[in-house]
């Protein structure tokens, strides 16, 4: 696994999470700011833009994906609960 994909995952795991329940404030759901975040936070670690592009793609796009998927299995969750 490379550094790039290490840090994509750890960065992910750490900083994406669904919405609160009742609109409470809580996890950021702005794409555009987690994007600037995972960007700036990879290069604090020596991985360049292109690296993330090359593991992930477009970074706002899979940002994307990931709350999606993040509060797809909150509801579904909630859901069984």
């Amino acid at each position: 696994m490379s550094k790039a994909r290490e840090f994509i995952d750890f960065w992910t795991a750490n900083s994406i999470h669904p919405v609160e329940q009742y609109r409470t404030p809580g996890a950021s759901q702005d794409v555009e700011e987690l994007s600037m975040r995972l960007v700036e936070a990879a290069g604090e670690q020596g991985i360049s833009e292109s690296d993330l592009l090359a593991e992930i793609g477009e970074v706002s796009e899979y940002i994307r994906d990931r709350l999606r998927a993040a509060n797809d299995a909150e509801r579904e969750r909630r859901s069984l609960a």
